[in-house]
């Protein structure tokens, strides 16, 4: 059980929550919250004839049309249904859970104006692994992700789609099974769930999750590469890294050596006295990125815990506050970075394959027995290049684009969105390039005379059970998703820290 209250959630808790599928509920003070500022908003309007944006009046440049007390409900119903206009793929069930906490979260400060009961639907949802469909494409980013949000509230109201258990099914089918009648949405309650920046927020957190597990296995791989190209190992220092001591590259250094303090390809003679850039500078590369990945982090973490609607309301000292806190300038250039940052370790990581294959340092070519007759992984590299130059491609910063919208009304926007569906995608390909590297690296291993550091022999000991070494050719692909499979049960965080 997860008790979603006033207090701070990180990632790290949050990535707990998800993993143990906890259920979640309201806590107490979230709960006086919530109905305080409801019942102070619904006084607020019945008592005065103001106009209130999104309460009482139309949307975006139609902010100045006044709705009639009547209709409030219509217009807040008419505004869920008319913003879901989401299109293309659609978003996988375990970002929409992430979406839904955190939309949860987001409502539970008291700020918005929304019902307990709307929030109490919205964990019934996420209690009973009923995610909506949503689509990738349909936000700016800016008044918050208005076309994901819409797609994420339909079912409240008892339109859209479900995931069930794999399955697309029709919502108001669901909610008649479970005996959920659907909403009416009360005034501002449409607005406070389509603004924010959920949407956006959950393809980072988790782009976060998997960065920091692919960062470890970055340099677990790395140091399996070292290996067996016959690295030395004054790159790994920790005198060099003291005198440039950035936080990353002595994490990443201290790694390397820990990885390798037990080698004994690592402590063998070496005939060269500098290795290429991709292994001398791992420590550089590799270290970058993580910082990278710690101010990124600490971005969504303040993002996770902040309110992100407008207008916001403030029974306390009887205000209602239209402002911008939808707009997710402050997540589009973290989500850019971040996607160059891992990009980095996906073009390293390809430069280390490449030198492997080369057939230097006592290694065949392409690391096979019987070159010419035999291929072994020269089309590896092939795969690992064409995804490298995708992920530069992805690596075009989305947040320097602007697109005006709503006649003007909106005429700066985030494109954060679009900054955290490109992640995604980085993400993946990073994830399959670090395989490509790692099957060349146990194979590198497998041909050399001697063992890697024990950690390491461990991780190859059980890899070996599922994929075999390279004898002769086959159909590499099988081995590669094989791999991608693998790698997703190695803990390399747990391995380094060991």
């Amino acid at each position: 059980m997860y008790t979603i209250g006033l207090d701070f959630l990180n990632i790290n808790r949050l990535k707990e929550i998800l993993k143990s599928k906890s259920v979640v509920q309201l806590s107490d003070d979230a709960k006086q919250k919530v109905e305080g500022c409801y019942s102070y908003l619904q006084s607020k309007v019945a008592a005065s004839d103001k106009s209130y944006y999104g309460i009482n009046t139309g949307f975006g440049s139609l902010c100045d049309v006044k709705i009639e007390k009547e209709a409030l409900e219509t217009l807040q119903h008419n505004l869920v249904k008319s913003h879901a206009f989401g299109i293309g793929d659609t978003v996988p069930p375990e970002l929409v859970k992430i979406m839904l906490l955190l939309k949860i979260k987001n409502l539970s400060y008291g700020h918005s104006g929304i019902s307990s009961a709307t929030l109490h639907r919205l964990a019934d949802f996420y209690n009973a692994e009923l995610y909506p469909v949503i689509f990738q494409l349909g936000s700016l980013g800016a008044s918050g992700d208005l076309a994901p949000l819409a797609h994420l509230s339909l079912p409240l109201i008892g339109e859209g789609e479900f995931w069930d258990s794999g399955e697309r099914k029709v919502a108001s089918e669901l909610l008649k099974q479970r005996g959920w009648e659907p909403l009416k949405l009360q005034m501002k309650e449409g607005l406070a769930l389509l603004n924010g920046t959920q949407f956006s927020l959950a393809y980072g957190v988790w782009a976060m999750i998997e960065g920091e597990r692919l960062s470890a296995l970055a340099d677990l791989v790395a140091a399996m590469s070292a290996d067996a190209f016959g690295c030395v190992m004054s790159p790994f220092d920790e005198r060099l890294h003291l005198i440039r001591p950035h936080a990353g590259q002595l994490k990443t250094a201290k790694n390397i050596r820990g990885l390798l303090q037990d080698s004994e390809l690592a402590s063998q003679p070496k005939n060269v006295v500098q290795d290429p850039y991709s292994f001398r500078c791992v420590p550089q590369v590799h270290g970058a990125t993580k910082d990278c990945i710690a101010y990124v982090k600490s971005v969504l973490e303040t993002e996770i815990n902040s309110v992100t609607d407008n207008p916001n309301i403030f029974p306390e000292t009887d205000a209602i506050l239209s402002g911008g806190n939808f707009h997710a300038q402050v997540l589009a250039l973290p989500l850019d970075f971040m996607a160059m940052a891992l990009a980095e370790l996906g073009s390293i990581s390809e430069r280390r394959l490449y030198q492997l294959i080369s057939g230097q340092r006592g290694l065949p070519a392409f690391l096979t027995k019987n070159s010419g007759l035999n291929s072994g992984l020269m089309i590896g590299q092939y795969t690992a290049a064409s995804i490298v130059s995708q992920n530069k491609q992805l690596c075009t910063p989305a947040s320097v684009d602007s697109i005006v919208s709503c006649n003007g009304q909106e005429d700066h926007v985030s494109m954060a969105a679009n900054a955290g569906t490109k992640l995604y995608r980085v993400v993946e390909n990073l994830e399959r390039l670090l395989a490509i590297e790692f099957m060349a690296a146990a194979q590198g291993l497998w041909l050399r005379a001697g063992k890697s550091g024990s950690a390491i022999e461990k991780v190859l000991e059980s890899y070996r059970k599922i994929v075999a070494p390279i004898e002769e050719d086959r159909i590499f692909h099988q081995d590669l998703t094989k791999t991608i499979d693998f790698l997703k049960t190695v803990d390399a965080l747990s391995i380094i820290d060991a």
